[in-house]
């Protein structure tokens, strides 16, 4: 398959014309990849069954392994959920078009293979400008995980969709580097009190401004393969580099004493070693280590929404350097920084070492 690349620039006058052609792909069957404020997504018509199936073969994906439907308006919530919770209407005037997926009661008209036949869908309205322009000249809702090869880092830039989909698909849109960096925030108002099943770019904090009391789901951070997931990135491993990935946990210097202890190893071994650091720890480590290690920066703790705008990205760049072991620093778990250790752990299959511990 021939996948077309469609650069769109929305600085530029009537840039939305350059989507007519993904859009008819859209309604006629076909996958789109395009760019959202969160991670790209892969898109199919959500009420077109064959052409979600083909999703799921693009990217490898288990298929039971729930998507998102994307929206550009509420006014399509009547026809794809049963009720709307009250739960959601405080929560779509605070966080809609944004990176919150609501998980509903879902209608008869959503396929089976959408919600890997639970009761419910989840759905998101994007404020990414072509997102939402591509889904309104669609006129369909939009079903679309993120735009990678199953299990892989989630793509911030079309070029990791590209590497990924290219010969796969039918259409990829380039519209720049995502935002946030992180997949959408899905919270389950059809429970009470509503849970959060997986962190991402609103906040536990931001949410509990608005409903007072919110949960937290336990999903487990390795695979398993009895879980039964009501969202994406709940039971596989995810989000993972080339590399097997350990973190560590524990006061900054002692972090990197071990890593540096362990890199050190790894190198007499012939391993090739990645170390993801931070900005504020960078200097901890000895500058020797740059000579055998490739060393990257997520960014700085001060500013967590960094760390989560450069984390694919720098697991990425591992795998073009193609390392054998990435060793992280865990971050700081408020805030954006829970979606970011979500994230860390799951690319990690659950493996930590917390140094206190030992």
């Amino acid at each position: 398959m021939d996948t077309q690349i469609i650069k769109v620039d929305t600085t530029v006058q009537n840039w939305d014309r350059q989507l007519d052609y993904a859009a008819e792909v859209l309604r006629s069957g076909g996958l789109v990849a395009f760019p959202t404020e969160t991670v790209y997504g892969l898109g199919a018509n959500a009420l077109d069954g064959n052409a979600v199936k083909n999703i799921y073969k693009a990217k490898g994906r288990p298929s039971d392994n729930p998507l998102i439907v994307h929206i550009s308006s509420t006014d399509s919530l009547d026809k794809l959920v049963r009720n709307i919770p009250s739960a959601a209407f405080p929560l779509m005037e605070a966080f809609w078009p944004g990176p919150l997926t609501l998980i509903m009661p879902r209608s008869d008209i959503i396929p089976d293979v959408i919600t890997a036949g639970l009761d419910t869908v989840a759905i998101r309205m994007p404020s990414h400008p072509i997102a939402a322009a591509l889904i309104r000249k669609a006129g369909v809702p939009v079903a679309a995980p993120s735009a990678n090869s199953s299990g892989r880092p989630s793509p911030t830039l079309a070029k990791h969709v590209i590497e990924d989909l290219s010969g796969k698909i039918d259409v990829i849109i380039d519209g720049g580097s995502s935002e946030i960096g992180v997949e959408s925030t899905v919270l389950d108002i059809t429970v009470t009190p509503p849970m959060v099943l997986r962190p991402g770019g609103i906040t536990l904090e931001q949410l509990r401004e608005v409903l007072g009391n919110v949960s937290c789901d336990r999903a487990p951070s390795a695979p398993n393969a009895s879980y039964i997931p009501k969202s994406p990135g709940m039971k596989y491993r995810h989000y993972s580099p080339k590399a097997a990935m350990l973190l560590l946990e524990g006061n900054n210097e002692q972090v990197a004493a071990e890593i540096s202890r362990r890199a050190a190893l790894y190198h007499k071994e012939g391993t090739a070693v990645g170390i993801l650091v931070t900005d504020e720890t960078a200097s901890l480590y000895d500058p020797q280590l740059h000579t055998f290690c490739k060393i990257l920066s997520l960014g700085s703790r001060k500013n967590p929404e960094t760390l989560a705008a450069n984390l694919f990205r720098r697991l990425r760049e591992f795998d073009e350097n193609a390392v054998d072991v990435i060793m992280a620093e865990t971050t700081d778990v408020s805030g954006i920084g829970r979606a970011v250790m979500n994230r860390m752990l799951k690319a990690a299959g659950g493996n930590i070492i917390k140094l206190e511990e030992i």
